[in-house]
């Protein structure tokens, strides 16, 4: 079940791992953990398992965006930005950091529930698939392993974060077919609030892009068909 997933909050402003956890708490999550330094939230990842993190940007001992990157090196779980810079650049910096998620302050603790809410219902209810039925799609030098949540390209094993494995999935449930980035947003994001963030499309598409193709600037299977959106060109198969 999604509320006995283990969450880590990580922010300096005691006042807001106190709202936010108490929020989670009343919506049933069981396992949440908090500490208000980067140097905390790395122990504590080296001790426990998370399976979705929420972090600040603006922390005393280490910025934020150092923090995720330091954390993606250890787990795919999602992990989400909750900050107050809000700026264009600030969301591409969470993103390109490895976030799969960036929220501003002020918010309502109720659009964190939710999106907790839609992250945990794919990442963990892809394992709960896979253990049911072992998925695969392969393609030229691809292959997808959704069963082990794994993206294998020219035969070796390639990082690839929780949104980035989830849009490549979707893509290969559907090759060959163009969705608008919208189509995309609301398939793979599930945003609960009806939100469409084209940048956090822009970005995971581009990061896609960095895993799969041989030359990124010029992509042969997640191709942009201009002015319609994009699709996965593929002549192979999925078992």
């Amino acid at each position: 079940m999604e509320t006995e997933a283990r969450i880590l909050l990580v922010d300096d402003e005691e006042a807001i791992l106190h709202m936010v956890k108490t929020v989670l708490k009343k919506e049933g999550f069981l396992y949440i953990d908090t500490c208000t330094r980067a140097q905390q939230a790395l122990r504590l990842i080296e001790e426990r398992t998370y399976d979705l993190l929420i972090l600040d940007v603006m922390l005393p001992d280490k910025s934020g965006f150092e923090l995720c990157a330091a954390v993606r090196q250890r787990t795919q779980a999602p992990i989400f930005f909750l900050s107050a810079k809000g700026s264009d650049f600030d969301k591409l910096s969470g993103f390109a950091y490895g976030a799969d998620d960036y929220i501003t302050k002020p918010f309502h603790p109720l659009e964190v529930v939710a999106r907790v809410k839609a992250h945990l219902r794919r990442t963990l209810g892809t394992s709960t698939a896979a253990a049911q039925e072992e998925k695969r799609y392969a393609f030229d030098r691809i292959l997808v392993n959704v069963d082990a949540a794994e993206l294998i390209v020219d035969g070796k094993q390639v990082d690839c974060p929780a949104q980035v494995f989830q849009l490549l999935v979707f893509f290969c449930q559907n090759p060959n077919r163009v969705f608008t980035k919208e189509q995309i947003y609301d398939h793979v994001w599930k945003d609960e609030y009806g939100l469409f963030d084209e940048n956090t499309v822009m970005v995971h598409i581009h990061k896609l892009r960095q895993r799969i193709e041989e030359n990124p600037s010029q992509p042969k299977h997640l191709v942009t068909i201009r002015g319609l959106g994009y699709k996965l060109v593929t002549n192979g198969k999925s078992s």
